[in-house]
């Protein structure tokens, strides 16, 4: 029986992993058992954090809102109310870059809204 030389895919695999792990600091660069452990635990909190951004950005766009609002003499609960009596569909990104870029103009959407 021919000689078989193994190792090409396994080695493929391992060098994979390690330079998925560049970067990292220690051990977990080099050795493959903890590379493989670190770029595992990095892939979970980057599949967490996709979903945890949109989060964040949801909160940042209503705390935005609500200051804008409240200068205006308004709060956030009974304003989205009115744009929901209202059927006004314009999502809170929107309203807040409006409020932060074109102050004026969300003054006057107010206005109109009230």
């Amino acid at each position: 029986m021919p000689r078989v030389k193994r190792g090409v895919t396994a080695s493929k695999r391992r060098s994979k992993v390690i330079k998925a792990a560049k970067g990292y600091k220690w051990r977990r660069k080099s050795t493959f058992k903890a590379a493989k452990q670190a770029v595992m635990k990095a892939r979970k909190y980057a599949y967490r954090d996709r979903r945890n951004k949109k989060r964040t950005f949801r909160r940042l766009w209503i705390l935005r809102l609500n200051n804008a609002l409240r200068e205006l003499g308004l709060k956030y609960s009974t304003f989205i109310q009115t744009l929901k009596v209202k059927k006004i569909d314009l999502d809170r990104k929107v309203l807040s870059q409006m409020a932060i870029e074109n102050p004026e103009t969300f003054a006057k959407f107010i206005e109109k809204v009230k």
